[in-house]
């Protein structure tokens, strides 16, 4: 990723990347004109410190109040870890186990963390917690693959139903913006988790369009596994490893993207910060084999246990698609991000019989089969990167 596309990224110009890096406007201009050329340890270095100030920056959310749904999650957490101790006013928890909400209150003890108690497929028992938010992070969902084949209209209820219940609150209450977290199984969904998460952008979308000037914004995020969060395989493997057991693998060939739950928040922000009614946000991650993953984390734990190649499971893909062809047709390439803007075609149907495109290049999709594929060493690094192993993995539930 270029400097410049990092700055765009913070949404700096120039002279305040600058000012915050500590060089002379003049010689950031050149850093950023002529990379090639540059001192690249100092360049490194630049780019670093601009990707930290990425992380860092809070000032969409200072004195603002938040809500997350199914905020006792490992994404809630992230949220809280990355903000609690920040300029905002408040975070508000939505959830139905208050078992889990005694732990996250136990946990961080904090006056500005506050917790309710509902279900998001209720809209009665939601809706007067939406009363003072000017944001809310949706993530509230059923995320199983396999729980959700065999009782799909249960991920109906919660992932589609209970995110428009969501959007109703949001719109009554009037929040400023809305960003609900979507999955790369909705695209070119096989299964029932990625069919009602497929479901649940559409309606998200349908919604905005319905929308006035100064309604809430609805958007929407995509991305893929989240490593070491609920239901990630990381966690498995190293409790297989824990337990002398040799590690599961499905298929050797199959990838996934490799996203941290840093980057689940980072894309999120991003989102808020520009997002316009009804876009879709994907983050651009690298992926890897599960065989390389398992591998990586052999090495890292010094251990000698084996592999077991169990085979295939139902409702699995080979790879995971994050933009499919269409989209690509109709995404916005923002160097870190893709974005794909809604289609606000109105139901006048003449414009589909008698206009259409005649030159449809649909290209490729974005897919964990041909993004950057990180090998064991590479795999390593991240896991590193992640702090995993230092210290036992922390889950959500």
């Amino acid at each position: 990723m270029t400097l410049k596309e990092i700055r765009k990224n913070c949404n700096l110009t120039q002279k305040e990347a600058s000012d915050f890096i500590g060089v002379p406007l003049r010689t950031y201009v050149e850093y950023e004109n002529n990379e090639l050329n540059a001192d690249q340890l100092k360049l490194e270095r630049i780019k670093e410190k601009l990707e930290e100030y990425s992380k860092n920056n809070t000032r969409i959310l200072k004195d603002k109040v938040l809500l997350i749904t199914g905020g006792t999650g490992s994404f809630g957490h992230a949220v809280v870890d990355r903000f609690l101790n920040t300029d905002i006013k408040e975070i508000r928890i939505l959830s139905r186990d208050e078992k889990k909400q005694d732990d996250m209150r136990k946990e961080y003890h904090n006056d500005k963390l506050k917790f309710y108690i509902g279900d998001v497929r209720n809209l009665e028992s939601i809706m007067d917690y939406f009363k003072g938010v000017d944001y809310v992070f949706s993530a509230a969902a059923l995320k199983q693959v396999p729980s959700c084949e065999f009782y799909p209209m249960e991920a109906v209820r919660t992932n589609v139903i209970g995110s428009d219940n969501v959007i109703t609150a949001c719109v009554r209450n009037g929040v400023k913006k809305a960003i609900f977290l979507s999955t790369d199984k909705a695209a070119y969904p096989i299964n029932a988790m990625g069919i009602s998460k497929a479901l649940m952008e559409k309606n998200v979308i349908a919604r905005s369009r319905q929308l006035l000037k100064g309604d809430t914004v609805l958007c929407l995020t995509r991305y893929g596994n989240v490593m070491a969060s609920r239901g990630s395989v990381i966690p498995l493997f190293l409790n297989q490893i824990k337990e002398g057991k040799p590690i599961t693998i499905t298929n050797p060939e199959m990838t996934r993207f490799m996203m941290t739950l840093d980057d689940a928040v980072d894309l999120v922000l991003y989102a808020f910060e520009h997002g316009e009614q009804g876009d879709l946000f994907v983050q651009k991650a690298p992926a890897a084999t599960i065989d390389t993953l398992a591998k990586a984390i052999i090495e890292l734990t010094g251990s000698k246990t084996g592999i077991s190649y169990i085979g295939t499971r139902h409702g699995e893909k080979l790879y995971e698609t994050l933009v499919t062809q269409e989209e690509m047709l109709k995404s916005v390439d923002l160097g870190n991000f893709f974005c794909v803007k809604a289609d606000n075609r109105d139901l006048n149907y003449d414009k589909y019989f008698s206009k259409g495109n005649k030159h449809l290049d649909l290209g490729e999709s974005y897919h964990s089969h041909n993004t950057k594929r990180l090998d064991i060493e590479g795999m390593k690094q991240l896991l590193k990167k992640l702090e995993l192993f230092g210290g036992p993995v922390r889950q959500h539930d």
